[in-house]
């Protein structure tokens, strides 16, 4: 990590501030569908499906509409949407590494790979998720991590660049796109080690 003390702090939001786990929404859908649970994984986590939605090229219905093709699901739409939704649970140590942050002034960002119904579900459940000082969502700007120009937007939006952002995310390949910017980024791995990090920046004591 560089020795210049960062200005601004930038987190990843899935595994960092949230957990998540697709399986409740897999079990969910096979109830109510026509196909099998690995069928439902597959087509959720290893087609283009979901990137498709994180990238913003398709909306929360025809996101809906595709998912009942592939699986026969019979829910409506509103059912659909609690079932997906539904998934996240707090990190509190890392939440409240953030609100020290904050307490000390020192900016805070979410930078995150996510679609319209997480987001929306997330800013109604976790009062957190409100007091970061901006938002670089990719469904928003139809670019994901690790690719270049969401990275450009983050650096647009903190008004900062290089060793002036300091980033944690749990995804290697996020990582090194940001360290390849002269950002210092972090790999996270638990709130302890990521805590270590912030102090040996200087932005916590």
């Amino acid at each position: 990590m560089s020795s210049s003390k960062p200005a601004a702090v930038v987190f990843d939001l899935g595994k960092v501030l949230l957990d998540f786990d697709y399986s409740h929404v897999v079990r969910k859908v096979a109830a109510l569908g026509r196909v099998d649970v690995d069928t439902i994984h597959r087509l959720l986590l290893s087609s283009t499906l979901l990137p498709a939605f994180e990238c913003g090229d398709m909306s929360p219905r025809e996101f809906y509409r595709q998912i009942c093709e592939g699986t026969g699901f019979t829910g409506d739409y509103e059912q659909f949407v609690r079932y997906f939704s539904d998934i996240f649970s707090e990190i509190p140590a890392m939440v409240a590494l953030q609100a020290e942050l904050r307490s000390r002034g020192v900016p805070t960002f979410i930078f995150s790979n996510t679609n319209e119904l997480a987001i929306a579900y997330v800013r109604q459940a976790f009062p957190f998720f409100a007091r970061f000082d901006g938002y670089v969502l990719s469904y928003e700007h139809h670019s994901m991590k690790p690719d270049a120009p969401l990275y450009e937007v983050v650096e647009r939006v903190t008004g900062r660049r290089g060793a002036d952002l300091l980033y944690f995310d749990d995804r290697l390949e996020n990582i090194e796109a940001g360290l390849g910017r002269g950002w210092q980024a972090v790999l996270h791995v638990d709130p302890v080690e990521s805590r270590k990090a912030l102090e040996r920046s200087g932005l916590l004591g």
